[in-house]
C-alpha cells in the first residue's frame, strides 16, 4: 500500500470511529430524557385534570416559536453543513452562525418565560405552587426540570457550534475534514428533537 493509499484508509478508519463515538455518546444523551419522559407519562395518567389545567398556565405563543426557532435552527445546521462540504467556507459560517443566533434566542425566549412563572411564584417547592394540586405541583416540577435540562443542552450546543465556527475560520475544518461539524451537527438535531417531544407534552395538553 502506498503512502497515499494509506492515509486515506487512516482517515476512513478516524471518520468511521469518530462517527461511531459520536452515535454512542448520543445514545446516553437519550437515556437522560429517558425519565422525565416516564415519569410524565405515569404522572400524566394519574392526574390528567391537573396536568390539563397547569399547562394551561404555560405561554403557548413562546412555546411555538421556540419550537419554530429550533426547527429553521436544523436546517440552517444542515445547510452549513452542506456548504463545507461543497468549500464554500463563507456560507457555511453564515449558516453557522444563524445556528448559534437561533440557540440564542431561544434561551432567551425560555428566559422570559421561567421569568415570568417565577416572578409569579411558580417554581418548584414555592409557597405558591405548594398551595396547587397535586398534579399541578408535580406538572411543574417536571416542566422545570425537563427544560431546564434541555435549556443546559441548547446552550451546551451554541458552545460547541461557537468551537466549530472558530475551526472553520481557521481552514482546520474543510471539504475534507468535515467530521467535527458533522457530529456537532448530529448533537444539535438530537437537542431539537428533544424538543419536539417536550412541546406537545408540556403545551399542547390543553
Amino acid at each position: 500500500m502506498n503512502e497515499t493509499a494509506r492515509m486515506t484508509a487512516e482517515k476512513h478508519r478516524d471518520y468511521t470511529g469518530s462517527k461511531i463515538g459520536m452515535w454512542l455518546f448520543l445514545s446516553t444523551e437519550v437515556f437522560l430524557f429517558v425519565g422525565p419522559f416516564l415519569l410524565y407519562a405515569v404522572y400524566r395518567y394519574r392526574y390528567p385534570t391537573d396536568f390539563h389545567n397547569a399547562a394551561a398556565g404555560l405561554n403557548l405563543v413562546l412555546g411555538i416559536l421556540n419550537t419554530v426557532i429550533l426547527l429553521t435552527s436544523s436546517l440552517t445546521m444542515a445547510l452549513s453543513i452542506a456548504s463545507v462540504k461543497k468549500g464554500n467556507k463563507k456560507l457555511s459560517m453564515l449558516f453557522l452562525m444563524l445556528t448559534i443566533l437561533f440557540g440564542i434566542v431561544f434561551l432567551a425566549n425560555k428566559y422570559v418565560e421561567w421569568g415570568a412563572k417565577i416572578e409569579h411564584g411558580i417554581y418548584p417547592n414555592s409557597a405558591a405552587l405548594l398551595k396547587h394540586s397535586n398534579g399541578e405541583i408535580i406538572f411543574y416540577g417536571l416542566y422545570f426540570f425537563a427544560t431546564g435540562l434541555h435549556g443546559l443542552h441548547i446552550l451546551a450546543g451554541v458552545i460547541l457550534l461557537s468551537v466549530m465556527a472558530v475551526l472553520i475560520a481557521k481552514g482546520k475544518i474543510d471539504p475534507s475534514d468535515f467530521i467535527k461539524l458533522e457530529n456537532s451537527g448530529l448533537y444539535w438535531h438530537l437537542v431539537d428533537i428533544v424538543w419536539i417531544y417536550l412541546f406537545p407534552l408540556f403545551y399542547l395538553i390543553r
